[in-house]
């Protein structure tokens, strides 16, 4: 049967409203909305809507995707999000939860290991050092953020949004807690999204509200004291000038302007040497970018996954096709990569995520 609720999901991922496609598929706005409502159209009309947004018509007749509850998704840049944008992103997330969900019955995954600290949310920095406590983590510089995440069971998947207004977004389906990163983002903003995400996972997974902006400030001040804990930060208290800053971030690879809003926020630096210090490294284009940018992160546990697939003869195209999903969403979702990226499909013997049997 004809899946209504999945041709909404194809429609918002391609930012269409329902006129619009209406129009490329020859039928009246009335007609589509009827097929958007639980009516079947005949077999032609199907495959004109199918070819109108690019999916296989094999989509449309599954059972119905996860819709996300919108209310317990957080986006941080939801005040400059256009409502078309948002939907895109969600109907990503519904395709990424069904990817997850196709990996998860093939391949053995970290289970979540995060606390609850929403009692703390009126405190992010001690929920930051709670959680470094609890995952063992001292107050040294993390490697990779992304990587530490993923093993202790955070599902993290791209976003290839063609729009800076889409940052990030994280939501909690089950046991299961996802993250989304929007790859149009700088690789030290992609890594700050990262850790607020993982702010609203721990802070407000059952707090009424994680939409408004005393949520948002919430999560960045635990990103910001998660990725920089003040201990380390004292060692670089005297660093006032911009060339500093910039040397400096390094360590804890976040943005300049990042750091230098951590030592603001630690008293380090007066108000005025901060404002000085913003101008300064406004006027060398660190406000609009990262100038002298780190390697982006990217998954390793899908990497991982894409190397054992490959090993057994399995290509993205498989995945797509047996989730009836365009292989170019399936692309968008795991960052663009490719078995063989950064040595992974050469190294088959090293321990790692192992296919269920």
């Amino acid at each position: 049967m004809f899946n209504s609720d999945r041709l909404r999901t194809a429609r918002e991922r391609r930012m269409l409203t329902a006129k619009g496609l209406a129009e490329r598929v020859g039928v009246s706005a009335v007609s589509l909305s009827k097929y958007e409502n639980g009516h079947e159209p005949d077999e032609a009309t199907a495959n004109r809507i199918a070819d109108a947004l690019s999916y296989p018509v094999d989509f449309f007749y599954r059972d119905a995707p996860e819709r996300l509850d919108t209310d317990a998704v957080s986006f941080r840049s939801l005040a400059r999000m256009k409502a078309r944008e948002r939907r895109a992103a969600e109907a990503a997330g519904a395709l990424g939860i069904e990817l997850y969900e196709w990996i998860d019955t093939r391949f053995n995954l970290p289970a979540a290991d995060l606390i609850d600290l929403s009692k703390e949310r009126r405190r992010p920095s001690v929920a930051a050092r709670l959680l470094r406590q609890h995952w063992g983590l001292g107050d040294r510089p993390i490697g990779n953020v992304l990587k530490l995440v993923e093993s202790k069971g955070v599902r993290v998947l791209s976003l290839s949004e063609a729009t800076k207004n889409v940052d990030a977004y994280s939501f909690w389906r089950g046991d299961h807690p996802y993250v989304f990163l929007n790859q149009e983002k700088t690789a030290e903003r992609s890594i700050f999204d990262t850790a607020h995400e993982l702010g609203h996972l721990v802070l407000h997974h059952h707090a009424d509200s994680r939409t408004d902006k005393e949520a948002e400030t919430q999560a960045d001040r635990f990103a910001s004291a998660f990725l920089m804990p003040e201990s380390d930060v004292m060692d670089y208290a005297h660093h006032f000038t911009a060339g500093q800053v910039i040397a400096a971030k390094k360590r804890w690879k976040v943005s300049a302007m990042a750091l230098a809003y951590r030592l603001n926020s630690l008293g380090y630096i007066s108000e005025w040497n901060y404002r000085s210090l913003i101008i300064d490294l406004g006027k060398r284009g660190y406000r609009s970018g990262e100038p002298d940018g780190i390697e982006r992160e990217v998954s390793t546990v899908l990497a991982k996954v894409l190397s054992a697939l490959w090993s057994k003869g399995l290509t993205k195209n498989e995945i797509a096709k047996d989730l009836g999903i365009p292989l170019g969403e399936i692309e968008a979702l795991l960052f663009r990569l490719s078995p063989d990226q950064s040595g992974v499909a050469n190294e088959p013997r090293r321990p790692g995520l192992k296919l269920v049997r």
